[in-house]
């Protein structure tokens, strides 16, 4: 019998199947409109990528933002709770988890795989993969690239603004001013590592520092937050299954 995991993010839903305690397959896909719908996809994608079928799945566990949604697990459980088994599998050595989603980031304090502490910002999406995203846009780049261009970047911009829609419109400024596009870059990525590490600050940092979520894909935001927090940072190698590795894990 095998269990499977579920994260039904805001961006990208993951699924993740163990089979004797090992991963055997994982996919994520784009969430979409429809949480459920998304969910039953990465259910068959991930089932068919292991050559495996319903007859054989023990338990289904769902976590993430849409979690309530996916009516076909047998169990839901706090992305908190799942990114701490999940990491805690992972590297064994963490004891700080970084997640910047694409809704929420969160700051998380474990010790053996389980939950000390936590802080998290999902009221505003400051701080997280949907402000890269809209201010990316404005830039008219992508987030991978918005990444390589901040890395070359002599002299960041200042974005004064938290706010999604009014960086948006800074950016934009900044381009009429014709500000270099890797210094627009280079000071958005600093706007978001700014908000990262004052949750972090606020909770107390204590190595190994675990980077997951999809954010933590983006070579030019790593080093930026390893920068600002004087400590090299950990990557699974897979950054966004971890919440789906800890459902899985739990079920």
């Amino acid at each position: 019998m095998i269990s499977i995991g579920i994260d039904a993010g805001a961006a990208t839903t993951k699924a993740v199947v163990l089979r004797e305690n090992e991963i055997a397959a994982y996919t994520i896909i784009p969430t979409g409109f429809d949480f459920r719908k998304a969910g039953e996809a990465a259910y068959r994608e991930v089932l068919s990528k292991c050559s495996t079928g319903d007859s054989e799945v023990g338990k289904i566990l769902a976590t993430g933002y849409g979690r309530s949604s996916i009516g076909f697990a047998d169990k839901t459980i706090s992305e908190i709770t799942a990114h701490a088994r999940g990491v805690g599998y992972l590297i064994p050595a963490a004891h700080t988890i970084i997640d910047i989603g694409g809704q929420d980031s969160k700051v998380i304090s474990i010790e053996n795989g389980k939950v000390v502490d936590f802080l998290m910002n999902d009221r505003c999406a400051a701080g997280t993969g949907k402000f890269l995203e809209y201010t990316a846009k404005a830039l008219e780049i992508s987030l991978d690239e918005l990444g390589m261009l901040a890395e070359v970047s002599k002299n960041p911009a200042k974005i004064s603004s938290m706010c999604t829609v009014f960086a948006e419109s800074e950016v934009i400024s900044l381009r009429a001013q014709k500000t270099k596009k890797e210094d627009i870059a280079a000071g958005l990525i600093e706007s978001i590592i700014l908000r990262t590490t004052s949750m972090v600050k606020k909770l107390g940092i204590k190595p190994e520092v675990a980077f997951v979520g999809g954010a933590a894909k983006n070579p030019g935001i790593v080093k930026a937050l390893e920068k600002a927090l004087d400590i090299r940072i950990k990557l699974p190698e897979e950054p966004q299954i971890t919440g789906a590795l800890g459902a899985a894990l739990f079920a």
